[in-house]
């Protein structure tokens, strides 16, 4: 059985393809913000659920002999979730927010098999950010924006967004939005990787 990622995601890919996995990635196309407006009232693990599976399912639908891996990621802090920073102020405004606190990513994978999801997985992780100066912050977002826009939360933990962070407890994959273990437990029990 084919492998599609539903996500045009180059962190997602590179992990799936550093694993050995032989996918195609085709993007979704899913209005994330239409999404998330009719899910004001969810909490946050239930928000990633949700929209890992509209990706899966959309992709699913159009691909019925294809195992379709749908993803998404979702920081919650303070019963607020965080969507990508839209400029470098907005960037700016998510770090001084998460500055000295604790909050909660949310990685949530749904698998889907002729328009139909077969599995899901949330896995969580808990990243505590340091007190950093404005200093190092105008240093932080002086660098490449791609490290401060394209992430929840303004930061990029496999880049210098490490250098926000004082404590990280969780699994790396999930960090990077994409638990793996669980997925590839699942994979080998479709068959659709040796086991």
């Amino acid at each position: 059985m084919n492998i599609i990622l539903a996500s045009t995601s180059k962190i997602r890919r590179s992990i799936l393809s550093n694993a050995g996995i032989e996918f195609s990635a085709v993007d979704p196309e899913i209005d994330e913000a239409k999404a998330k407006a009719s899910m004001l009232e969810f909490p946050a693990q239930k928000v990633a659920l949700e929209l890992a599976k509209l990706k899966s399912l959309k992709i699913s639908s159009q691909n019925r002999t294809a195992l379709v891996i749908g993803a998404d990621q979702v920081l919650g802090s303070n019963n607020h979730i965080f969507n990508k920073p839209a400029s470098r102020i907005d960037a700016e405004k998510q770090l001084l927010e998460l500055r000295n606190t604790t909050h909660t990513l949310y990685s949530a994978i749904s698998c889907s098999i002729n328009g139909v999801e077969k599995w899901n997985h949330c896995a969580e992780a808990h990243l505590t950010m340091r007190n950093f100066t404005l200093d190092f912050l105008l240093y932080y977002l002086s660098g490449n924006p791609e490290n401060y826009l394209s992430s929840v939360g303004g930061y990029k933990l496999e880049e210098t967004g490490i250098q926000l962070f004082e404590k990280i407890e969780g699994d790396y994959f999930a960090i990077l939005g994409l638990p793996m273990l669980p997925l590839l437990d699942f994979l080998r029990e479709q068959k659709t990787i040796p086991s």
